[in-house]
């Protein structure tokens, strides 16, 4: 008997949870949505400043590189290896920015069917303006992401390089420049990544004014701090 209580009891719990949901307007569901997306990515946020840590660490060590000569290899090889440590560190830092961005992506996926629910036009315009600039900016992400990685594969090349000692000033001169072409890539979706973060804030709060929601807003909400450095290289002439 206290087996079958405690099922009843369960199954009354359930449908007071289910009770409560279905109480929600359409509005609310998707502005719980909105705002767990938020929360997933504040672990996106908190990389930002471990990444441009690490790229300040790595563009340090080579500017010291570049000022050595020949005859101190064995300082060359040193700087090297410690800015691939650096490099492979700033790749695993991206893999957690990533698998956030990644999780807010999916929970805001969420609101599409919500949104055909919506029965005032206006709102209803609104809230697929704004999911059409959220997937935008998150397709941006997706390739600014692989950019960034790519660069990350062509620096550790060059490092591996450096420590060679028979590497022509010819061959350093055009890794640098696939380097510098990359993160010129790098800087143009980064910069369309952040302009569409200010879109979707700016449609988020019209959306919430036109659905009658009084919402409090941090200063940066959604993650607009995607500020990769350039990176970029100057080669050197002691090669």
């Amino acid at each position: 008997m206290p087996l079958k209580k405690s099922a009843i009891f369960a199954g009354i719990i359930l449908l007071l949870v289910i009770s409560a949901c279905s109480s929600k307007s359409t509005e609310e569901k998707i502005q719980g949505h909105l705002e767990e997306a938020v929360s997933l990515e504040q672990g996106f946020e908190k990389q930002q400043s471990k990444i441009t840590d690490l790229e300040k660490e790595e563009q340090q060590l080579y500017s010291k590189i570049v000022n050595l000569g020949m005859d101190e290899m064995d300082k060359i090889k040193k700087y090297s290896k410690q800015a691939i440590e650096t490099i492979d560190q700033r790749a695993k830092e991206i893999a957690k920015e990533k698998e956030s961005i990644e999780a807010a992506s999916n929970e805001f996926s969420e609101i599409e069917e919500l949104i055909t629910d919506l029965e005032a036009d206006k709102v209803k315009k609104k809230a697929e303006n704004m999911n059409e600039v959220m997937e935008k900016r998150y397709e941006t992400y997706s390739k600014l992401n692989k950019a960034y990685q790519e660069s990350l594969k062509l620096e550790k090349e060059m490092y591996t390089m450096l420590q060679k000692e028979d590497l022509e000033q010819k061959t350093l001169t055009e890794q640098i420049n696939k380097i510098n072409d990359s993160y010129e890539k790098v800087i143009d979706l980064n910069k369309a990544f952040n302009d569409n973060t200010v879109k979707y804030n700016n449609l988020k709060k019209e959306f919430y004014s036109l659905a009658g929601m009084e919402v409090s807003y941090e200063e940066n909400p959604t993650g607009d701090k995607s500020n990769k450095e350039t990176n970029s290289k100057e080669s050197s002439t002691e090669k």
